[in-house]
């Protein structure tokens, strides 16, 4: 499967972006997901989660101010983001984590990321 993200841009302290991330099929309405960011120098991080039930969870860091959501009929799975601060800064990246084997055994898909880059 592959994931594209697109939507980053650089916008200045306050504003919004919605970044979506398009599955190649449909594995989003099957499969919880996870939206995450790196910025420079420091770890990977999940920002928002969405099960394939339709839950959410977000990190405290975003609460409030990030949405996710899912089109089916789309493959794709929005984050919209509000109320930007420059902490917001990083690569965005979608994630899928796919089971291929009755032992459990997983595979992670990745997108590219897309930049984010907020502005004081």
């Amino acid at each position: 499967v592959q994931l594209v993200e697109s939507g980053g841009g650089s916008v200045q302290v306050g504003g919004s972006l919605r970044l979506s991330c398009v599955a190649s099929r449909d594995i989003f309405s099957m499969n919880g997901m996870g939206w995450y960011r790196q910025a420079p120098g420091k770890q990977r991080e999940l920002v928002a989660g969405l099960s394939s039930g339709g839950e959410t969870n977000y990190a405290d860091s975003v609460k409030g101010r990030f949405t996710v959501s899912r089109d089916n009929a789309k493959n794709t799975v929005y984050l919209q983001m509000n109320s930007l601060s420059v902490e917001d800064t990083a690569v965005y990246y979608c994630n899928v984590r796919l089971v291929v084997n009755v032992e459990g055994d997983a595979v992670d898909h990745w997108g590219q990321g897309t930049q984010v880059t907020v502005s004081s």
